[in-house]
């Protein structure tokens, strides 16, 4: 399906090494994908060269921005098709992965993709607002992502309630990301999150990926997170 060659060579780019199980396995992926797509339009992004920096690189660079703890616990918010959180498991299958989607045939897709490649991945049909008010799911998980899902002042009411103290909001964003996160410095800080870090990558195809890494150094107020309809009309 894809130029394992392309996919290999691109992400050496960014110090990416991938054994050739690991290529086979996010080309393996990208066939499921692009057949699954056919009937439940889960991605816009087909060609095989856009699924690799698109979908693939774009995801793994997390691993560059990051150093994901060994067996850590990672929820990813939003997944869609599972970026970047599949590849991110197909790398990295110590890690413990919960995907939270709120369409039940992208739930159905994912769970495919995880039993089909024996990942550690379970995944969730539900809201994340919803999620983030249930002790099994509240603050229980040491990194969460979420790539192309909402706003960042709203995504971090998403998203802060289920990050762990110490642990991280790896939120991923376009070149358009300075006046975002201008307008959720309120957010994040009532929220239990700091800005720690951001890192800025030109993709392939020269488009900009910047990923936002946000610290939770104390509790969420059990007030947040609030419904989706209270988020998006008075975000914080």
């Amino acid at each position: 399906m894809i130029d394992k060659n392309l996919l290999s060579q691109e992400c050496l780019k960014y110090d990416i090494e991938l054994t050739n199980d690991q290529i086979n396995y996010l080309d393996d992926f990208s066939e499921i994908l692009i057949e699954w797509n056919e009937k439940f339009n889960l991605t816009a992004i087909t060609e095989s060269d856009q699924i690799v920096y698109k979908h693939l690189i774009d995801s793994l660079l997390v691993l560059k921005s990051i150093d994901l703890k060994e067996n850590s616990s990672l929820a990813d918010i939003g997944t869609g098709a599972g970026f970047p959180s599949t590849p991110i498991s197909i790398v990295r299958k110590d890690i413990n992965v919960t995907q939270i989607d709120s369409l039940r045939k992208r739930v159905g897709f994912l769970q495919h993709v995880s039993d089909h490649f024996n990942l550690n991945i379970k995944a969730i049909h539900g809201r994340a607002e919803e999620l983030g008010r249930k002790n099994e799911y509240r603050e229980q998980f040491e990194y969460v992502t979420a790539r192309a899902v909402a706003p960042l002042n709203k995504l971090a009411e998403y998203c802060l309630p289920l990050v762990k103290i110490d642990g991280f909001f790896v939120a991923m964003k376009g070149l358009e990301y300075k006046s975002e996160i201008e307008d959720s410095k309120k957010a994040i800080s009532v929220l239990g999150g700091a800005i720690e870090e951001i890192k800025s990558f030109k993709l392939p195809d020269l488009s900009t990926r910047t990923i936002i890494l946000i610290k939770k150094i104390s509790h969420t107020p059990t007030k947040y997170p609030r419904n989706s309809g209270k988020i998006s009309k008075n975000p914080i």
